[in-house]
């Protein structure tokens, strides 16, 4: 058996290379295509806030652990706020999310609660990075009103881990509960990082970080 804190110790350690390179400027680089700019940046992000709606909203719907549920009903209604934001900011009300990222189709595919909430943590620790990379973006562009917003969202995300822990105490009743959750979470972030690497090869640009 083990505990919430460990778990995510344990599971950003295994997966610290991955980590480290989605909180790279590489990531906002994959994440627009190339083209770091504030437009394609603030689609990016609408486009994985709008995936993550979608995905804990569908989680929410079939989740029958009512305090499972309402963890993912809260975690949905965030995140549609949140792509509502960035479509304000984007002053497009016709803009219509692009393709599914990678982490979210391997999300959707986890029908088990146990592993949910375990690709809920991974999640998480991926899209903390990429955040703050987009929260760096708008301080360089020197925009500390759209950065201080983002920031915002960051904060979510800190809430929505506390939120994803304090689940897998409810969910996890044995070491193998424990060690299907850890599986999930590995899983996750390393669909965001496979996407991450296929994305950078196909511009052209090395994945790993130059030394």
């Amino acid at each position: 058996m083990t505990d919430p804190e460990t778990f995510v110790e344990t599971v950003s350690e295994e997966n610290q290379t991955a980590l480290s390179r989605l909180g790279s400027s590489k990531s906002l680089y994959a994440d627009t295509g190339g083209e770091i700019d504030t437009e394609p940046v603030l689609e990016a992000t609408a486009d994985a806030e709008y995936a993550a709606w979608q995905t804990f909203a569908g989680w929410a719907d079939d989740e029958a652990t009512d305090e499972v549920r309402a963890a993912f009903e809260a975690t949905a209604d965030e995140e549609r706020s949140h792509y509502e934001t960035v479509v304000d900011e984007l002053g497009d009300d016709e803009y219509d999310p692009s393709d599914v990222p990678t982490l979210h189709e391997y999300l959707r595919d986890l029908e088990d609660t146990v592993e949910r909430v375990g690709g809920f943590v991974g999640r998480l620790l991926a899209s903390k990075r990429s955040k703050d990379q987009v929260v760096g973006y708008f301080v360089g562009d020197a925009d500390p009103q759209t950065a201080s917003l983002f920031r915002e969202f960051g904060e979510d995300l800190d809430d929505q881990l506390e939120r994803a822990t304090d689940l897998l105490e409810t969910v996890c009743q044995s070491d193998d509960d424990w060690e299907r959750a850890e599986g999930a979470a590995t899983g996750a972030i390393q669909a965001a990082y496979d996407e991450y690497v296929e994305t950078l090869e196909g511009l052209g640009a090395n994945p790993k970080p130059v030394c």
